[in-house]
């Protein structure tokens, strides 16, 4: 038997203790590039920061079956201690008050902007903090066909579909087309809700309440038509069906593809993979009918989540309490450069900008020149549009029909939501 001085005994019980504190906190995550860029730089600061906490991270699908595996991880207990997904009416479908743990009293709850509290919240409670920035939903664009071609920013659908002409003239593929992965073919109906509200400003108060109807509802149905347009013009890359996300943005990129309707999100991509394109690429909202009405659809950025589950429910309320911090910010940029304004207060812009950013930007400094997706002023999404609009952006189904479709999707939501009116 072996014997110690008091203060030997002291110094080995510390670290005993130590080493029982150790705690892997496991983090589920989409599988876009930048977000792993970004989760890595967060994770690995605040490990060296708190050496006792390590993270085991997971990587999902996006779309509707990375949403399968959220929803079913959750139902069943089995999420990791943390993971990320998108606010707004996504958010709300993961029935929040009884899978996720209430970070309401996190610290950093004081530096976050309301707008973004509202679009992770239920029954009085916040359940998540922003990771990300804010996002246009628009269309960008390749600055050197642009140049090449003498084309000029359009302002109107009209102008667009005549830039694509040009476009298509010059041999190049007018409009990158991903439906690989499939979520990404929701972006022209998504994209066009600012022009939806021109033209009808109540829509989404009435869409809750059953008083109005994608089918019904010209100016909702354009953006099916615009898919369909799209489509029937051959604006579309051959390879449309089975082409990648990461494709679309390497497209755009290097000039390949004069446009792709995305979410700035994707500057993260670009920012990982070519660097040295940044420059070429630039953004622009997708344009309506009026070119007097012109203006930016918005994405809150998605949240971090703590499963209910979890056994480390304070140790990941630690990590997230400093995700939402001005560092936070700062090391989210250094990951996947500026992509738009950070909804944490204090965290600001650096002084060289993408070209994309500073596209974008103006749209938010001017009153009038965006509006909320969808999403985030009505509960309501349903899950299969990604798969509706794969249908009209490949020719089987019309964009009236899809519309009908979409609309009876919606009901479904809407009554396991147990909203009134349905």
């Amino acid at each position: 038997m072996k014997y110690y001085s008091a203060a030997v005994a002291s110094v080995l019980m510390t670290l005993a203790g130590a080493a029982t504190a150790d705690v892997t906190l496991t983090v589920l995550i989409d599988d876009n590039a930048d977000t792993s860029a970004t989760m890595q730089a967060l994770t690995e600061r605040y490990s060296e920061l708190h050496p006792d906490v390590s993270f085991d991270i997971e990587v999902r699908p996006g779309g509707s079956d990375g949403d399968n595996i959220v929803k079913t991880r959750l139902a069943t207990g089995e999420m990791a201690d943390i993971f990320n997904y998108n606010s707004g009416s996504l958010f709300q479908a993961l029935n929040p008050t009884k899978t996720l743990a209430d970070l309401s009293d996190l610290p950093s709850q004081a530096n976050v902007i309301d707008s973004f509290k509202s679009v992770v919240s239920a029954e009085g409670k916040v359940y998540g903090i922003p990771v990300g920035s804010a996002m246009g939903g628009g269309i960008f664009y390749n600055r050197k066909v642009y140049a090449d071609l003498g084309l000029s920013v359009p302002m109107t659908w009209a102008d667009f579909m005549a830039n694509n002409a040009k476009v298509a003239e010059a041999g190049l593929t007018p409009v990158a087309t991903t439906f690989g992965a499939t979520w990404t073919s929701q972006l022209f109906v998504l994209a066009d809700y600012f022009n939806v509200q021109i033209a009808e400003p109540d829509f989404a108060e009435r869409y809750t309440a059953n008083q109005a109807k994608y089918a019904t509802s010209p100016a909702a149905m354009r953006g099916f038509e615009h898919l369909q347009e799209v489509f029937e013009a051959g604006y579309m890359n051959a390879d449309f069906g089975a082409a990648t996300y990461d494709e679309g943005v390497a497209m755009v990129a290097n000039g390949d593809a004069a446009h792709y309707p995305m979410l700035t999100f994707a500057l993260g991509n670009i920012v990982q993979n070519m660097p040295e394109l940044l420059p070429d690429v630039g953004f622009f909202a997708q344009p309506g009918d009026d070119a007097a009405q012109n203006g930016l659809t918005v994405w809150m950025p998605g949240g971090m989540y703590i499963s209910a589950a979890s056994p480390h429910i304070e140790e990941a309320k630690g990590f997230l309490d400093f995700v939402a911090t001005v560092e936070g910010c700062d090391i989210q940029t250094a990951a996947n450069g500026f992509q738009g304004p950070y909804l944490i207060k204090g965290c600001t812009a650096p002084d060289d900008i993408p070209a994309a950013v500073a596209d974008m930007m103006p749209y938010f400094e001017t009153e009038g020149r965006t509006a909320p997706a969808l999403e985030f002023l009505s509960p309501i999404k349903g899950p299969a549009l990604e798969q509706i609009t794969v249908e009209v952006g490949s020719g089987i189904r019309s964009a009236a029909d899809a519309a009908a479709l979409y609309d009876q999707d919606v009901e479904k939501q809407a009554k396991q939501l147990g909203l009134p009116n349905w």
